[in-house]
């Protein structure tokens, strides 16, 4: 059984409806899961979609197909495109996501030119990314979507600045309890740390963090905690609050973690 996953900002319309039935019309068996359709900020849509995916699909099974529509519309910059990564298949508009979601060259990446948006213009992926993913779960050949794309967006991530007692990274997402998810990873924490003690650093010196949670619950309500979440991040989060709100942080903002000699 074929399985298509969805991450849109169709939040409270029928065109969640109308993508699922486009989808089964062409092939019944196909089993469809929602990652989110919320995803709704315009400044933020489409790192925030690509946040959602790239640290689920590695849950899903070989050959899943993700459909991604934020900010999707088509223009000669922007094609509609597929890509093949890591086993899974990927659908969207070539705005900067895949470059947000693969970490090297994919397997394969096309254009989708085999189906047009002429009847749907603003809603590709109803016109577009469903009959592409149809086509897929079919068996199809994601050669013969379209031309071959290897020139797609690469967005530019922000990396993390590492010297010997100190990381210095970013906010890469806001979740919606309010907790910010930077791009420190454990290995990196591990590798520098070398079991030190530590501080992390929130508005520069204002706010610090000492400890690193295995759960939330460890500290009491109201306080800051750090944890290292599924993927392997540096959370921050206020127990039974929105630190992100408390603290007005906001994505790209820096958090420091210095290691004390």
């Amino acid at each position: 059984m074929s399985i298509v996953t969805l991450t849109t900002g169709w939040s409270e319309d029928f065109y969640v409806a109308a993508l699922k039935g486009v989808i089964l019309s062409g092939i019944p068996s196909v089993q469809i899961v929602d990652i989110s359709h919320k995803v709704l900020d315009f400044k933020t849509a489409i790192s925030y979609a690509a946040h959602l995916v790239k640290h689920s699909y590695k849950f899903f099974p070989e050959k899943t197909i993700h459909i991604i529509s934020v900010s999707s519309e088509y223009t000669d910059k922007t094609p509609f495109a597929a890509g093949f990564y890591d086993g899974q298949y990927f659908i969207g508009t070539d705005n900067g996501i895949f470059g947000l979601l693969f970490d090297e060259t994919p397997q394969a990446m096309v254009r989708i030119e085999k189906y047009k948006d002429d009847n749907a213009p603003n809603f590709p992926a109803i016109s577009v990314f469903a009959p592409a993913a149809v086509h897929l779960a079919k068996g199809g050949d994601i050669a013969q979507l379209g031309s071959q794309h290897p020139n797609y967006i690469k967005k530019t991530r922000i990396n993390t600045f590492i010297t010997k007692s100190q990381i210095t990274g970013t906010i890469t997402h806001i979740n919606n309890f309010g907790n910010v998810i930077t791009n420190i990873t454990r290995e990196d924490f591990d590798r520098v740390g070398k079991g030190r003690n530590f501080e992390i650093l929130l508005q520069r010196t204002k706010h610090k963090i000492t400890t690193i949670n295995k759960y939330f619950h460890e500290t009491s309500d109201g306080e800051l905690l750090a944890v290292f979440n599924m993927s392997g991040y540096l959370e921050l989060a206020e127990k039974r609050g929105d630190i992100a709100k408390m603290l007005k942080l906001e994505i790209d903002a820096n958090i420091i973690v210095k290691f004390l000699d």
